[in-house]
């Protein structure tokens, strides 16, 4: 489980403050799957904190995705959304996106064909490009289950 600990050791590595709006939107955004705005993050706890300001949380946001320690991941035109960044190898996923209801549906089970097949685009894509592939994000666009 993470903790607030882990986080503030993460946080003076890069010169930063402790904050209590660090804090409570990295712990909402590590207690939940669902990927989320800025400003749901900022209706979420404003209840809780009504001192927080929504640039306050943007800011926030930037720098927990500088740090890496959520994702920020804009899909199609809609708002930017945020998810915790998990630190284990195996939690990797992409993403199906509804273009009807807007939903997004995390894809991670893999088998090995799909695996291997990433793997060999992305040493393939690096090469050609002189690119070093630090990380990747494969979205499929369509329609749910319910929306087709």
């Amino acid at each position: 489980m993470h903790g607030p600990h882990k986080w503030r050791h993460r946080f003076r590595a890069h010169v930063s403050r402790w904050t209590v709006p660090r804090e409570v939107i990295l712990d909402l955004l590590s207690r939940t799957s669902k990927h989320i705005s800025a400003k749901e993050i900022y209706a979420s706890l404003y209840r809780m904190y009504p001192g927080i300001g929504l640039t306050t949380v943007y800011r926030t946001l930037d720098l927990l995705v500088r740090m890496g320690l959520i994702n920020k991941r804009t899909f199609g035109d809609g708002p930017s959304r945020y998810e915790f960044k998990s630190e284990k190898k195996n939690e990797h996923h992409h993403h199906f996106l509804c273009t009807k209801c807007g939903r997004i549906i995390d894809y991670s089970d893999f088998i090995d064909e799909e695996l291997e097949l990433v793997k060999k685009t992305e040493e393939t894509l690096a090469k050609k490009h002189n690119f070093k592939v630090l990380d990747h994000n494969i979205e499929f666009y369509g329609l749910c289950e319910k929306c087709q």
